[in-house]
């Protein structure tokens, strides 16, 4: 039987490490790009990690955990230069390269453009010429699927790499525990917790129609990945229809002013995923969930992309005047649609070619 060659590359805190590359009076030092008191981290050093900090954390939460930490405003021309750097970089090895964001990236080298056999030296070279060329370290992931080169690549960080050959995918994937399942959220794995599933192994002696019974068509997702079944192809003209930010809150917001201070801060965390994919949108959307979980959505499309924070609050704010009645709300989400993404495609061809030994 023949397999694929993937590999999943990820920069090591890769926002977090542009800065302390550029200026060197923050290596060794706890810092984080973006948070703030009323800003949301994008990403943090490891050193800032060691407190619990982690990307998406609210800033006033994370100056709780580390109250020296350095917080440095994200410049994401600059992360998108390096990352522009580095696609250079895996064209010279394949044309089948699936970005996920300006930081990571799927590769399928089954065939690739240097003849080379071992998929784990393609990845070792990567890995250097990413060093020499901008500094930075990156891991990997190295197997026959997506899911598994995205999971091997998270296990030596930072500045490593892991193969998951084909011969111990079985014994690999019943020892994981559950939480490191791609996929699997926190609140997904409680739920499994709560079912006696905390390893691979737990979630293999499980049924097909029992994963579907409790998980819905995610069972069916859970019910192969465990298996090493992920037949999703890297896809090189892969297009994102739309970006979003959704936050529930454990305490309803009651009044306007607490809605508003919160949409301020969705709003700058939607400028923060779309500055780090590359993205602009020119429909906005307001998505309200209240305490009965009744949903309310209301949309504005303009002829111009949005710009920054201030503009998304500012639609998000008059789309909130729209709504049809006053609630306490337990959910608050923006999301951006009708993308350049469409500007950006390039076509591709998908090769589906065997390869004798996986390495």
């Amino acid at each position: 039987m023949s397999h694929r060659k993937i590999i999943h590359v990820d920069m090591d805190a890769f926002y977090a490490s542009v800065e302390q590359h550029d200026n060197p009076q923050l290596r060794g030092k706890a810092i984080a790009v973006g948070g703030g008191q009323y800003g949301v981290v994008a990403a943090a050093s490891y050193e800032a990690r060691k407190f619990g900090i982690r990307s998406a954390m609210p800033g006033r939460k994370a100056l709780e955990l580390c109250p020296h930490l350095i917080v440095v405003k994200p410049r994401f021309q600059r992360y998108k230069e390096i990352s522009q750097q580095i696609r250079e970089i895996f064209y010279e090895y394949t044309d089948l390269v699936e970005p996920l964001s300006l930081d990571e990236a799927y590769l399928d080298v089954t065939e690739n453009k240097k003849d080379m056999e071992s998929a784990n030296e393609i990845a070792r070279e990567i890995r250097q010429k990413i060093f020499d060329k901008t500094g930075l370290t990156a891991s990997a992931g190295i197997s026959v699927n997506k899911f598994l080169a995205k999971v091997a690549s998270d296990y030596n960080k930072p500045n490593g790499q892991k193969t998951i050959h084909p011969s111990q995918i079985i014994d690999f994937m019943e020892k994981l525990p559950i939480e490191k399942f791609y996929g699997i959220g926190k609140v997904t794995a409680n739920k499994m917790h709560e079912m006696h599933i905390f390893s691979g192994k737990d979630l293999k002696e499980r049924s097909l129609e029992e994963l579907i019974r409790f998980f819905g068509k995610s069972g069916n997702y859970y019910y192969n990945v465990v298996r090493g079944h992920h037949k999703s192809e890297v896809k090189p003209h892969r297009i994102q229809k739309s970006v979003g930010v959704e936050e529930t809150y454990f305490e309803n917001l009651l009044d306007e002013q607490a809605v508003f201070k919160q949409l301020n801060i969705i709003s700058k965390d939607l400028e923060e995923r779309l500055g780090r994919k590359d993205i602009k949108g020119k429909t906005l959307t307001l998505k309200i969930k209240y305490k009965d979980f009744s949903v309310f959505t209301r949309s504005k499309t303009q002829d111009v992309y949005y710009g920054d924070s201030e503009n998304l609050f500012e639609t998000a704010r008059n789309l909130w005047q729209l709504r049809p009645y006053d609630k306490p709300v337990r959910l608050l989400g923006l999301s951006l649609s009708n993308l350049n993404t469409h500007e950006k495609k390039q076509i591709s061809v998908q090769l589906k070619l065997p390869f004798p030994d996986f390495e």
